[in-house]
């Protein structure tokens, strides 16, 4: 029998720490033809990006303490290193400058100028060389994009082999070292509005040569061109309304097999894969449907691809490993982790996890997608949590008080895995609502289109309206809800506190609160996302001043928490601090954290515990619990 007990007071094994330890990232992978390898994120190490190698069934830290494998293109990176014949080669995150790493342990420098950076290397193996992305900063906002070719001895500086977009990324070589294609794209378009893949020669000093366009333009996303062992190239288009794989043949894109999820993936970080080749007979690839990702098997003879029913609900990339794929995925009941999985007799090893299920399971609450009707009257999804505990439930007649949650992007989407930020609230007595408003990815472009000019308004909605959904089926307490979210969904939090008078609290953790300034000050990757969600700036200004809460803060009248690192870039600490300012003069409740030495997004062990603890104490003082 469970013991009644208030909601929010119920004791949890989860503790701050435990959730700061279990905030290792897991960023890339990569196979040499004999060793896996990957790369995580140590809050205990302030962060450090550290490659693993997994040799004799352990894992091996493969770089020193002076080395952090992270890069820094278009500002968030991915893609930092990959692996050939037991050599790495990586871009540091401190100078940006990309390293070999031989398995005697020497670092060579490869690259040497301090306005450069890189990201996505790919190993040309034909010709001793590497191609990579680099992107050249010549001042604040005089930033170049190009494909280049560097020497992995680093004897000579890295040649350029294509620019001119605003964009480039994904270079891949077929397997005879003949062809190369890669991905682009120009403003004011992002990646999932519109972009391109392109094809060329390679001469025998690896230039390129009849070059040619093969896929890809105005109003048509592509993803991933990648090679078959064969020599054709395969992609993925969003031209049938969700992200499908295709290949190319006879200068036409014939799909593969034609099914309603997606294949692809919203193009924020590189080193991102959803499918890879299992001979010439197979593809292994990631597909999102109905925004829960699942693993399949593609038959190339037949185009019909096979569910394999593996206990994931999430993965981040898939390679392949000989007869065998290496992926990264996580459950609803399991933290992300590197996993081996062998199609033909069905095997599935853990490679590495990033830390064993702290809780018992009786202790974890499971999602719930519920579907409801969301802004304009359109269907819009969310994972719900109820809260859950092995020895506690409510008092009688008790509601538990509601968190809801706006994810980041915004041109992203949450996922069923294992949270235990979201198991923080829960085993507390919190219900809690992971909403994918519209304008989120995995459940088509139509689904991803309704954020155009809308951004502020229909995420907005959909967050209100999940809440409505669960107070109306006596789920939770209707006065007692709170919004949060980070980034861009820290300004559908602010939005929905400025703009609504609905929610009774909000946590904004390095919230966006002036349109303006994110729209005329920001880094090249973001500088013209804002015109397909607001509209064009400055033509649209009165539109970016309406939408803007730190324009409205005599409208915000509801008790908000502010998060806020000291070298956020992207918003400024003055931001919040206008907003927190406003609260506090109009004696509402309120609280201002400033970081030191964090930026846009916590990564510091210290950050982590210190700001989720604040955040419930919040909580329990505002809606008197």
């Amino acid at each position: 029998m469970k013991k009644p007990k208030p909601y929010g007071h119920w004791p949890s094994p989860i503790s701050s720490s435990m959730l700061a330890a279990s905030a290792i990232r897991l960023g890339d992978i990569a196979f040499d033809g004999e060793n896996i390898y990957w790369s995580e994120s140590r809050p205990l190490e302030k962060g450090r990006m550290v490659i693993q190698k997994w040799e004799n069934n352990q894992a091996v830290d493969c770089l020193s303490d002076r080395f952090s494998a992270r890069s820094k293109v278009h500002e968030y990176g991915g893609g930092s290193f990959i692996a050939h014949d037991k050599t790495l080669f990586f871009s540091n995150q401190k100078d940006q400058h990309l390293y070999s790493l031989s398995s005697c342990g020497t670092a060579i420098e490869l690259t040497k100028s301090d306005t450069k950076r890189y990201a996505n290397p790919v190993y040309d193996p034909h010709r001793n060389c590497i191609y990579a992305v680099e992107e050249e900063h010549l001042s604040e906002h005089n930033v170049i994009n190009r494909l280049v070719k560097i020497d992995p001895e680093g004897t000579s500086a890295p040649e350029i082999l294509h620019e001119g977009h605003d964009f480039y990324s994904m270079p891949a070589i077929d397997p005879k070292g003949k062809k190369i294609a890669f991905l682009t794209w120009d403003v004011p378009h992002m990646p999932w509005d519109s972009s391109a893949i392109w094809m060329a020669s390679l001469s025998d000093r690896g230039t390129l040569e009849n070059l040619t366009q093969v896929i890809g333009g105005e109003g048509e996303s592509v993803y991933e061109p990648r090679f078959a062992p064969d020599g054709t190239l395969y992609f993925s288009s969003d031209r049938s309304g969700y992200w499908n794989l295709y290949r190319s043949k006879e200068s036409q894109a014939e799909p593969i097999c034609p099914i309603e999820a997606e294949i692809g993936y919203p193009h924020w970080t590189f080193g991102l894969y959803r499918y890879a080749f299992l001979g010439d007979s197979y593809i292994g690839c990631i597909y999102t449907e109905k925004g829960v990702d699942q693993f399949g098997m593609i038959d190339l003879q037949t185009g019909m691809i096979e569910r394999i029913p593996l206990p994931f609900t999430h993965y981040k990339s898939v390679i392949s490993c000989g007869k065998t794929l290496i992926f990264i995925a996580a459950s609803p009941t399991s933290l992300p982790g590197v996993y081996q999985y062998n199609p033909f007799d069905e095997t599935l090893t853990t490679i590495r996890q990033t830390q064993k299920t702290p809780i018992e399971k009786e202790m974890i609450s499971l999602p719930e997608q519920i579907e409801f009707i969301g802004s304009g009257g359109e269907s819009s999804f969310a994972f719900y949590y109820p809260p859950t505990h092995s020895e506690y439930e409510g008092e009688e007649g008790d509601k538990p008080p509601l968190i809801v949650k706006s994810h980041g992007g915004p041109s992203g989407h949450s996922s069923a895995a294992l949270s235990l930020e979201i198991q923080y609230w829960t085993s507390r007595g919190f219900a809690f609502l992971d909403v994918n408003y519209g304008g989120s990815t995995g459940h088509g472009r139509a689904y991803l289109r309704r954020l155009e000019k809308s951004w502020g308004i229909v995420d907005v909605e959909d967050c209100i309206a999940g809440a409505r959904y669960l107070i109306d089926h006596e789920l939770v307490h209707p006065d007692q809800l709170a919004i949060r979210g980070s980034s861009a969904g820290g300004y559908t939090t602010l939005c929905a506190l400025t703009f609504h008078d609905f929610f009774k609290a909000g946590a904004c953790y390095y919230g966006v609160s002036d349109l303006e300034a994110l729209a005329s000050d920001t880094h090249k990757f973001e500088a013209h996302y804002l015109e397909g969600l607001v509209g064009p700036y400055p033509k649209e200004q009165s539109l970016y001043q309406e939408r803007s809460p730190i324009q409205h803060v005599d409208k915000l009248n509801c008790p908000t928490i502010f998060f806020q690192g000291s070298e956020d870039k992207v918003v400024p600490p003055s931001q919040s601090e206008k907003l927190y300012q406003a609260l506090k003069k109009q004696s509402i409740p309120t609280e201002y954290l400033l970081f030191q030495g964090e930026g846009h997004g916590f990564f510091l062990a210290e950050t982590i515990e210190k700001a989720i603890e604040s955040e419930l104490s919040f909580y329990l003082k505002v809606f008197a619990i």
